[in-house]
């Protein structure tokens, strides 16, 4: 089989709507995943919305030497410092080249990829060529705005999963955020499944994969390489 061609998608917001509180990517949900699938042997590149520099949500770093090993490994990792930095904007991408799409999550991912139209353009156009799209923990916001071609959401009728209700409301951000993501995707006729909050759960369905949390993004990748025949 060639070597798979993942795009990665993260956001490009870095404060939490108009308020002063830092958000962006969530470094595990980036590391864990890009590392599973570029060890297994795929290609990865990294796009956000606006391009750029990607920024990282401070609360899930560490000063270097006090993180997990996954995000210990991401800080000293020169080239993925590099492509952090210099994210390729979504709308110059295309998705035609990939064989499928993952979103990484952090807070951040709420405002912006709902209404990128970059993101559902790219979403909808590599559901309808029969790609794999992966999300982990609040990169799900990246598949609310996605319609298929009957003009029914993506995910109607799809047993899906994301960062809950549960838990959102456990870090203290469901009235900060603009809205649930577990909520909208019920609103939306995704079929959610979920376990306790902080524990590892990630559910396939067809073309669609979606993890929990943070402690789900290994998860996540594993199953996506499993669904592209790589194994993991």
């Amino acid at each position: 089989m060639k070597k798979p061609n993942i795009l990665m998608i993260v956001t490009s917001s870095s404060r939490m709507g108009d308020t002063d509180k830092p958000t962006g990517l969530w470094a595990e949900e980036l590391a864990a995943p890009y590392y599973a699938l570029v060890d297994a042997g795929a290609s990865v590149v990294i796009a956000s919305t606006a391009g750029g520099r990607a920024p990282i949500d401070p609360g899930s770093v560490k000063p270097q030497g006090q993180n997990d090993a996954i995000v210990e490994r991401m800080l000293a990792d020169e080239e993925l410092q590099q492509r952090i930095a210099a994210t390729r904007p979504l709308g110059e991408i295309e998705v035609a080249a990939f064989d499928a799409v993952f979103f990484p999550g952090g807070h951040g991912t709420m405002w912006d990829l709902p209404t990128d139209a970059n993101v559902k353009k790219t979403v909808e156009s590599a559901y309808a060529a029969g790609k794999f799209i992966a999300s982990v923990c609040h990169g799900a916001a990246g598949l609310v705005s996605a319609v298929k071609a009957d003009g029914k959401p993506m995910v109607a009728g799809k047993r899906v999963n994301s960062f809950t209700d549960a838990e959102e409301r456990e870090v203290g951000l469901a009235e900060v955020v603009p809205f649930l993501l577990e909520s909208r995707l019920r609103e939306l006729g995704g079929v959610f499944e979920g376990t306790d909050n902080w524990q590892v759960f990630a559910i396939r369905d067809g073309q669609l994969i979606t993890g929990q949390n943070p402690q789900s993004s290994e998860r996540v990748a594993e199953m996506l390489l499993e669904a592209l025949e790589l194994g993991a």
